[in-house]
């Protein structure tokens, strides 16, 4: 796992047999990046890390203005730890 944070917010990335998540959590609010293993499919957005899917995205940048936007927050202050810069397509 690695995990990185800033003004407040928490993300935490790791991988799963099935996925990579990332998950973020600030003020109490999470949301969840999630991608198969091989990281090659379509980005999920989800409330939490194994919650129901609200939407797919192409770019991680789009995946990220959704998290964002779950936890009220601008996009631009996520921390993305090094090890999930390179999900999307």
């Amino acid at each position: 796992m690695s995990t990185a944070e800033a003004d407040g917010i928490t993300a935490r990335y790791y991988e799963t047999d099935e996925e990579r998540l990332l998950e973020f959590e600030a003020d109490g609010k999470t949301a969840a990046i999630a991608q198969n293993t091989e990281g090659y499919a379509m980005l999920k957005v989800r409330p939490s890390a194994d919650g129901d899917e609200l939407e797919r995205y192409y770019g991680f940048d789009m995946a990220l203005d959704h998290a964002a936007e779950l936890l009220g927050v601008s996009p631009s202050d996520l921390p993305v730890p090094e090890r999930a810069r390179d999900m999307g397509m």
